[in-house]
Formats: structure tokens, C-alpha cells, sequence
């Protein structure tokens, strides 16, 4: 069981290897990180191999990261590489099997931008794996919205070479805003749908919300998704909580371990 640490934020901030040891109680065995600081190559005030450490003596492992990409997106490729290389420093550090892209800036949103970023994709995708590592492209909203009959998705799923970009899919964001259901999404293309996010949508706001307590029917989903790629999935809450984070991941992983892991 994964868990996606952008989730307790605030706790990592705050008591890093506390909250991971609180975390591995709850169940948790599996992690994805966010916010590697490339210039000190550092995990959450720590080392990369420290961060390795520290994993291994709670228990942990990481199997993917979220790396901040998009903000080199109108770089110079040189400086773009660079980061990547600084990513793959990072993610072999501490055993990670993916670099993830997780977000495009609101400012390059734009169609001839996603024509752009599935270029990209392609080359980073060709030196992470290069490197031993798999390189995977996570979704939000905004790749599913209308541009005159032209979806951002749709020209990233169609426009990189599966063997190099793999997809990461947000079960919620595709709930949330794509005309595909997540069953008929990995249809397409089930073996490269490789890692999935793991979170529920309120009933009323459609905001967040912690597994059980939403709208969608995980049972329904899961029980007859294609699974056939899937290697990896976290479970995920940005925000919204009906306590505080470390309460929320609690209550996600007690309801998912008697309702909805024996599907996965």
C-alpha cells in the first residue's frame, strides 16, 4: 500500500522520520516523494542516501517521485537535462523505479504547449530510461478540458512513445473531468498505465476527501480495471481534510485495507 507524501505536507515540514514511522503503523509499506531539492540533492532536509537510510531502518521503500519539471519548461534544453540528471541522482539514491512529471504550469496550458511537452516527454523519457530508471507523466484536470475538439491528454497519450513515457493515473482527476471513465482510459492501452492515485471526491463539493467518505465506488472500479500494467499505487488526499493530514491517511488506509485492497 502506497502513499503519496504530498498528502501530509505539512507533517513532513514539520517531523519527517516521525510522521513515516507513524505512517508505517498505519499500514503503509510503499511512498512517493515530491520536492527533491536538486542543488543540495536532498529529500526532506536529508541526503538522498540518507533519505535511503532512514526508509530502510523504518521499513519503507519509494518507488517513484514527483520532480518539478515544469518549472524548467521554458528553459534551455541544456538546463532541462541538467535537472533531469539531478532527478536520476536522486530517484537511484533512494531505489525509486519512476520519475514522475506531475504538473504543468497554468501558463503553458495551451494546445500547441501539450504538442511541446509530449516532445519533451519523449526526450526525457529516452535518457531516464537510458539510465535504468522508468520515466511516467501524471494527470491532473486540465490535460481532459476542449480546446476546439483537441484534448491536452489525448495528444500526450497519442504523441509519446509508450515504451518511454508511462502514465501515471489519477483515478480521481479522471472521475473529476475526463469523458472516459478510468476503466475505459486504461483500456486504450492497459500495460502503460503502470501507477495509479488513489483518492475520493466529496459528494457535495467534489473536492478531495478521505477514501469512504466520497462519491466514488472503488469497489465498482476496481473489481473490473484492467490491471495488467499496474505495478505501483498511492494513495492520495491534496487537501480538504475532515481532521488534519496524518488522521486523514489513517482513516484512507483503514478503509482501503478492508474494502478495497483485496482487489489490487
Amino acid at each position: 500500500m502506497g502513499l503519496q507524501l504530498f498528502t501530509i505536507r505539512d507533517a513532513m515540514a514539520e517531523s519527517p522520520l516521525e510522521s513515516l514511522k507513524q505512517a508505517k503503523q498505519m499500514g503503509y509499506e510503499d511512498l512517493e516523494t515530491y520536492g527533491y531539492e536538486p542543488e543540495t540533492d536532498e529529500f526532506y532536509g536529508f541526503k538522498s542516501k540518507e533519505f535511503k537510510n532512514a526508509l530502510d531502518d523504518i521499513g519503507l521503500s519509494t518507488s517513484s517521485g514527483h520532480y518539478d519539471f515544469s518549472n524548467y519548461f521554458d528553459k534551455s534544453n541544456d538546463e532541462m537535462m541538467r535537472y533531469v540528471d539531478s532527478c536520476i541522482k536522486g530517484a537511484d539514491a533512494t531505489g525509486q523505479d519512476y520519475i514522475t512529471w506531475p504538473w504543468l504550469h497554468p501558463d503553458f496550458r495551451t494546445i500547441e504547449n501539450f504538442k511541446k511537452l509530449s516532445e519533451l516527454l519523449n526526450v526525457i523519457g529516452e535518457r531516464v530510461t537510458k539510465a535504468g530508471l522508468g520515466f511516467a507523466y501524471h494527470n491532473h484536470d486540465f490535460e481532459f478540458i476542449d480546446h476546439d475538439g483537441e484534448q491536452g491528454y489525448d495528444i500526450i497519450f497519442n504523441q509519446t512513445e509508450s515504451d518511454l513515457v508511462k502514465l501515471q493515473l489519477d483515478l480521481y482527476w479522471a472521475v473529476h473531468s475526463s469523458e472516459l471513465s478510468p476503466i475505459e482510459l486504461v483500456n486504450k492501452q492497459p500495460d502503460r498505465f503502470v501507477m495509479w492515485h488513489i483518492k475520493d471526491m466529496d459528494k457535495v463539493t467534489r473536492d478531495y476527501s478521505e477514501l469512504g467518505n466520497g462519491s466514488i465506488d472503488y469497489g465498482q472500479m476496481l473489481s473490473q480495471i484492467d490491471k495488467s500494467g499496474l505495478q505501483y499505487y498511492f494513495l492520495e488526499q491534496g487537501g480538504n481534510f475532515a481532521e488534519n493530514s496524518m488522521k486523514s491517511i489513517a482513516d484512507s488506509a483503514a478503509y482501503f485495507k478492508e474494502h478495497l485492497q483485496k482487489y489490487l
